[in-house]
């Protein structure tokens, strides 16, 4: 699918700014493909009066649902128009509540808030979830798979539930986004965990290998997250389709496991490209803020970029992760006598991000990782990478022999096992 290319110069994203980088040899350069640009803030508005119309919902109250500041979906452009659609048909802000869906991920600051949500923040109520009170939650029954379901109670409340969120690859789950902003989003604590613990195979003792970025059947964590939705579907959801550099391109109407799965399609046919030729040398940037954050977010980049390199080479990853790791209960699996013993205790009890954790002790085992980051080198060593400057990093890629394939947007690009290609190569951009 691609052959070696003159790349003499090349810009990274390194959170907010751009890293300038001089390369020589033989390099491959793979991209996502930017969807076509076919929304703006007035087709959106009458496209949401128009979606309102066609349901004839019972608005009596409002529930809106996005995502934490980790997945932004330009709501400070969108939600306005959202509010005045609703607003034209006489529902007040009085009779509407915005939560967030963290899942278990740190609440936000309100500054932090307003920059994610924008006007919006201030006039009408927002709820910031907290998934570790039992007492908020009913209990609805419980998957296949004997994991609760268990919802909030004020989300029950609502005669009208909508979605709002970007749809992403997300490297256990299959696709985030879209039912995912509810469960986990919304979920109660142990109950995403267990959902989460999915991701260990037990019986072999290794990490579930349908458990990756574009696999939703065959993917027992996802099809146990479809299992949630048919508890409870929102009534509306609007998917975002976005283009690298975080613009919303396309918002997709709809509700249930077939239109989330079809705005999956639209976001993969951009984003994937077969499974194919690993090189010795990759250079990868996450793509940015927000992408590279903290590290549980940059680790997604780190696992789509892995997938490029040969056992025994060599990734250069650019993750700023200015947040720092971004969970507490990251670092210490890597104090419990390697994967053997952090899977033992994952076994025995999923716990936070123990899964991102067994993860990377997976690809640490199998390859290099050069990173260019904030972090600082305690918690380098600790995860098993060297962290580098700049200079450093160049001098590495410099010196190396062979081929290198540059991901300019690591975070977004994903290789899949088969299937029709949707990533592109730069030349055919």
């Amino acid at each position: 699918m691609s052959q070696a290319e003159s790349l003499d110069k090349i810009s990274l994203r390194y959170g907010n700014d751009l890293i300038d980088w001089d390369l020589s040899g033989d390099v491959v350069l793979f991209d996502v493909r930017d969807p076509k640009s076919r929304c703006d803030p007035e087709r959106f508005f009458l496209q949401a009066g128009q979606a309102i119309d066609s349901a004839r919902p019972d608005l009596s109250r409002v529930g809106i649902v996005v995502a934490d500041k980790t997945r932004l979906c330009n709501y400070p452009i969108y939600l306005p128009r959202l509010m005045e659609a609703f607003e034209k048909r006489g529902i007040d802000s009085g009779r509407i509540r915005f939560f967030i869906a963290y899942s278990t991920h740190a609440r936000q600051s309100d500054a932090e808030s307003f920059v994610a949500y924008g006007e919006v923040y201030r006039r009408f109520t927002f709820i910031h979830h907290d998934g570790s009170n039992p007492d908020s939650f009913a209990l609805l029954g419980e998957t296949s798979r004997k994991i609760p379901v268990l919802m909030r109670k004020d989300l029950l409340e609502c005669t009208f539930v909508l979605t709002f969120g970007a749809i992403s690859h997300h490297y256990f789950a299959g696709y985030g986004g879209g039912r995912k902003l509810i469960f986990p989003g919304l979920g109660f604590r142990e109950a995403v965990y267990l959902n989460h613990a999915l991701f260990l195979d037990r019986a072999e003792k290794r990490l579930a290998p349908g458990c990756r970025p574009g696999v939703l059947d065959g993917n027992p964590l996802a099809e146990d997250l479809e299992e949630h939705e048919a508890f409870f579907q929102a009534h509306m959801a609007i998917h975002g389709i976005l283009d690298r550099n975080g613009k919303v391109c396309e918002l997709i109407f709809g509700a249930g496991p077939s239109d989330f799965r079809k705005a999956c399609a639209e976001h993969a046919r951009n984003c994937e490209l077969p499974d194919g030729k690993r090189y010795s040398w990759v250079l990868a940037s996450c793509g940015g803020h927000p992408r590279d954050i903290n590290f549980i977010q940059s680790h997604k980049a780190i696992q789509n970029a892995s997938l490029f390199v040969e056992d025994g080479g060599t990734l250069v990853a650019l993750a700023r992760c200015r947040d720092g790791v971004g969970s507490s209960t990251f670092l210490p699996y890597f104090s419990m006598e390697g994967f053997a013993g952090a899977f033992e205790r994952l076994s025995m009890r999923y716990e936070g991000n123990g899964g991102t954790a067994l993860s990377m002790m997976t690809k640490t085992a199998r390859i290099r990782i050069i990173m260019i980051t904030d972090l600082d080198e305690k918690t380098c060593r600790i995860i098993g990478v060297k962290k580098v400057s700049h200079n450093q990093a160049l001098r590495y890629i410099q010196n190396r022999k062979g081929a290198m394939a540059v991901l300019p947007n690591a975070g977004l690009l994903v290789r899949v096992p088969k299937g029709p290609v949707h990533g592109i190569r730069s030349k055919d951009r």
